[in-house]
């Protein structure tokens, strides 16, 4: 039994088959295929029912799949805890950030870390804060972005506390005002995040609270196509006073939002608690405490 026979095996579950598995693991499917039987040979039992282009975990199968996973994480930290040695001239940085604000708040940064950095190779995960949470649960990533968690799975650096701004048509009946309350939105349209994103959970429970259920009629997780379409008379989008302040444009404009003090996007990155993290890991975690976010003046 050896890892990349562990790791095929545990690819072709992640990704739904052997195509994708060979396609992340960039080898071919008869290689996985062949990996994977090895891995049965050696253990002397099948792992996979193949039906059709279908394959189902049997029960050894599920056993397997939950300790290789293991082992595999064990691997990774070990071979993390060997670069450190190397003192960041090698290793590698798997790293989650919040899908809404990436360019924003985190392309500078981004380049700062490479430049100190250049060997250092950075895997790069967006989403919304529970595609991230899973991710780092399964060890796909070691640090990610996400609002801040109340799990105690998960250990966790703050990072910024934004209000919500909201970004309306120009033509809006509220769009000469300063500011807008919540409730003031119900017969409005609502652009909605992806729904991995846990801020849509939390603006559900502020109009639920304020005695309205919001009109959805879309979702994106791209802040520039949610205010595109704010800009071409949709409806109004809910965004971070730091991400909305830049997307205001020809035919939208930004209005402070006045709501329950839990509807807000408090980004913290987090990790799982307990777990070992790598100098590269560290190193990111710092230029996050060297470079602040600042608050502007709305």
């Amino acid at each position: 039994m050896e890892f990349k026979q562990l790791r095929s095996f545990v690819e072709v579950i992640h990704r739904g088959g052997f195509t994708q598995a060979g396609k992340t693991l960039h080898i071919s499917q008869s290689a996985v295929s062949k990996q994977v039987a090895q891995l049965e040979q050696s253990l002397g039992t099948p792992l996979l029912d193949r039906i059709g282009s279908q394959t189902r975990l049997t029960a050894a199968g599920q056993v397997v799949l939950q300790r290789a996973e293991a082992m595999l994480r064990l691997q990774t930290e070990l071979l993390s805890e060997l670069d450190d040695m190397q003192q960041l001239t090698r290793g590698e940085l798997r790293l989650g950030l919040p899908l809404l604000a990436g360019d924003t708040l985190f392309a500078g940064l981004f380049a700062e870390y490479r430049r100190r950095y250049p060997n250092v190779i950075i895997q790069l995960l967006e989403g919304g804060s529970r595609n991230i949470e899973q991710a780092i649960l399964s060890g796909e990533l070691e640090v990610g972005g996400s609002l801040k968690p109340n799990d105690p799975a998960f250990a966790w650096q703050a990072f910024c506390d934004e209000p919500l701004d909201a970004l309306l048509p120009i033509d809006h009946p509220l769009a000469d005002n300063a500011q807008v309350r919540l409730e003031e939105l119900a017969d409005t349209p609502f652009l909605m995040y992806q729904r991995s994103f846990v801020l849509n959970d939390r603006l559900m429970q502020a109009c639920q609270q304020l005695g309205f259920t919001p009109k959805e009629i879309g979702r994106s997780g791209q802040a520039d196509f949610l205010a595109a379409l704010v800009a071409a008379g949709q409806g109004v989008v809910l965004l971070p006073s730091v991400v909305a302040r830049g997307l205001v444009r020809p035919g939208v404009v930004r209005l402070t939002l006045k709501a329950p003090d839990y509807l807000r996007w408090d980004i913290a990155f987090i990790w799982r608690e307990g777990a070992y993290l790598s100098k590269a890991a560290q190193a990111w975690l710092a230029l996050l405490r060297e470079f602040p976010v600042k608050r502007a003046v709305q």
